[in-house]
């Protein structure tokens, strides 16, 4: 799918999303038109779905991080919609996941600290519909967070 060419422009904006469109072609060895045909294509193709701006939460005063493993009442005939579009609400709720096996669904959420966690828990969180288990994971250090693609 992707040409020896295609993989030296992902790399340099992988390594630096902020090059301008001539650093980037002359660190990918490409004269600009050709880099911006390739860069084209690439999102055309859906590889590139665009660019954004990652903020520290951390620094915005975002002190606590929190997974929470649910187990959804599956008896319920749209209980994944229902609870995803629910959760969906919750500006807290950064990520939501869903899986196959024993846990349905994972919730990725941060909060100011405990006391505002233990807030968006009881009047956010256990609220949700068709909510059956649910498992609470503080989190307690980010060993690896890369988001790069080995290319």
């Amino acid at each position: 799918m992707l040409d020896d060419t295609d993989r030296r422009i992902l790399r340099q904006l992988q390594a630096d999303p902020t090059l301008s469109r001539p650093d980037l072609a002359e660190r990918a060895g490409l004269n600009a038109a050709t880099c911006w045909r390739r860069l084209e294509r690439l999102r055309e193709r859906g590889v590139l779905r665009g660019s954004r701006a990652v903020i520290d939460w951390s620094a915005l005063g975002y002190t606590v991080e929190v997974s929470l493993r649910i187990t959804l009442d599956k008896t319920a005939p749209r209980a994944f919609e229902e609870f995803a579009g629910a959760a969906r609400q919750i500006p807290e709720v950064l990520e939501i996941q869903t899986f196959l096996g024993q846990v349905d669904v994972r919730l990725g959420l941060i909060a100011r600290d405990l006391a505002h966690y233990q807030t968006l828990y009881r009047e956010r969180i256990l609220t949700l519909p068709h909510i059956a288990d649910l498992e609470a994971l503080m989190h307690v250090a980010r060993i690896k967070t890369d988001e790069t693609v080995p290319l």
